[in-house]
């Protein structure tokens, strides 16, 4: 259980190790908030006192992340979640956004953001190619960054390792963040695994168990 700890604090450490509190005082959005990360980003959110908002494609899915403490649920299929999340927020904006889509959400997540804002990307399922009016960058102030584990150092990783130990690991052992697992399949089931995965009906991480 702790590969599976590690593998969803890799990516949200990756992002934070420098800041691993930055959910504090601020008002996140997760993108993808049933998937593996999202429900474990929605946790750690709401363990460190954020208000937090979701993105998901099913109201089955919507009503996970808010069994885990999501506080605003948007149906990215039925709602504009820029729309709700200006409405929510007095049209202000979010302050962190945690984003698996890419491309196509690029510029929805640019308006998305509060006065300097900060979104993550941290996978490409709508893309890698975008065209973006950068004016609100400047405007207000934003941050885009990316994460990326393969082209770091042993020496990082262990630091990103270190970070989850000391900021992660305490709310884990109190019992606070738990890892959502849907199902696991022994790894001459491989191919079925992808099959459910990209099916998208999951909720949570899929295992392959050696």
């Amino acid at each position: 259980m702790l590969l599976v700890f590690l593998s969803f604090m890799y990516c949200l450490v990756n992002c934070f190790y420098d800041e691993p509190t930055i959910f504090r005082g601020n008002i996140p959005e997760v993108h993808g908030g049933s998937s593996g990360i999202g429900t474990f980003a929605i946790q750690i959110a709401k363990y460190q006192g954020a208000r937090v908002f979701v993105t998901a494609g099913s109201e089955e899915k919507l009503a996970v992340c808010k069994d885990l403490g999501a506080d605003v649920c948007i149906n990215y299929k039925t709602e504009d979640f820029v729309t709700r999340v200006k409405e929510e927020t007095g049209g202000k904006g979010v302050d962190v956004i945690l984003d698996n889509i890419g491309a196509t959400y690029f510029q929805r997540n640019i308006d998305s953001l509060n006065v300097d804002g900060r979104l993550f990307i941290i996978g490409f399922q709508g893309g890698n190619i975008a065209e973006v009016n950068l004016t609100g960058l400047l405007a207000r102030r934003l941050t885009v960054q990316a994460a990326g584990l393969r082209n770091r150092s042993v020496e990082n990783k262990a630091v990103i390792v270190s970070e989850v130990e000391k900021n992660v690991w305490p709310a884990i052992a109190a019992g606070k963040v738990k890892a959502l697992v849907y199902k696991c399949f022994p790894l001459s089931e491989a191919a079925e695994a992808h099959q459910l995965m990209e099916s998208s009906k999951h909720v949570g991480k899929i295992l392959l168990i050696p």
